[in-house]
């Protein structure tokens, strides 16, 4: 019996012991990401990345077929490195029959092999956009966190419920999100982190834990337990906004729905989810222009 409910979870956690760090000084902003079959989208979003100062991009491509990493390669101009890791296998611990979470061990595997000589890693998804509030790039946002090891960002989560993907884009043409209150009570209220990966102990998707200590700080340098890091009085987009474009646009929506959740386990209630939640958000969606008045204030990077 006790051996059939732990089936029923999977591995959604993971320790790491401490990397081997580079002799040399540390510096620069790497993205770990995990992807399948982005091509249609991938390309705005490393550019806009690199624009904003990330110089290397792990990627674990979890059998794409449409040429997603060509596309990354040719949207990046020289400065930027890029590691492509085959990530397609599904993991289970073969006693217990729990599914390992294929983007946690993405993660942990981008932390624990290339945290050697970098001093920022972000974990989020290629639906996700950093922007700095009041600053052009993510080093200059990052300047006056430098004494936190992990910064916990909530999810801005957008909906363009249009046929086809904005012809400019997705941070000029997805303009209305969920307002906080209704994201967080609907669940399209998740968090990303980013992170001195040499100081990881253990992650999640959504945390991370630093030095073994269960805590998290927000982007105004504020620290939590882990666990309360969700709270609404602690979330914060101040300094470094994270844009989730949940729905790029109804192709996009059917693809995500073909493609299905990382968790075999949670694919028969997936499209159901996903449906109830668009139906939900589509009534509620704010007017939110910032990504394209940021552009327009940083015109060199657009």
């Amino acid at each position: 019996m006790l051996s059939r409910l732990y089936t029923r979870w999977a591995t959604t956690k993971l320790s790491l012991a401490a990397p081997r760090l580079s002799e040399g000084p540390r510096g620069g902003i790497g993205i770990a990401a995990i992807v399948r079959n982005e091509a249609a989208h991938i390309g705005e979003w490393a550019a806009h990345h690199q624009a904003v100062g990330v110089t290397r991009f792990f990627i674990y491509d979890d059998g794409s077929n449409d040429g997603t990493t060509d596309c990354l390669r040719d949207h990046l101009s020289p400065g930027a490195t890029v590691t492509v890791t085959p990530w397609a296998q599904r993991l289970s611990d073969a006693r217990l029959g729990r599914e390992v979470h294929n983007q946690v061990l993405a993660y942990a595997h981008a932390a624990a092999n290339h945290a050697g000589d970098l001093r920022w890693m972000a974990f989020i998804d290629v639906d996700e956009f950093l922007l700095p509030v009041r600053h052009a790039t993510l080093d200059e946002a990052l300047a006056g966190l430098a004494h936190r090891p992990a910064i916990s960002l909530p999810q801005l989560t957008y909906l363009c419920l249009s046929e086809d993907r904005p012809p400019e884009g997705v941070l000029r043409g997805a303009t209305r999100r969920l307002p906080e209150d209704v994201a967080r009570r609907q669940g399209l209220m998740g968090f990303k982190t980013i992170a001195d990966p040499s100081r990881i102990t253990a992650l999640r998707v959504h945390s991370v834990e630093c030095d073994g200590l269960d805590r998290m700080w927000n982007d105004r340098g504020e620290a939590l337990p882990a666990v309360r890091h969700r709270h609404p009085g602690h979330a914060s987009a101040d300094v470094i906004r994270l844009h989730h474009y949940y729905v790029r646009s109804q192709r996009d929506l059917d693809h995500k729905l073909q493609r299905g959740p990382n968790l075999r386990k949670r694919h028969a209630a997936y499209a159901d989810k996903v449906a109830r939640n668009v139906r939900a958000a589509a009534g509620a969606l704010l007017e939110d222009g910032f990504a394209p008045q940021w552009l327009a204030r940083n015109a060199r990077l657009g």
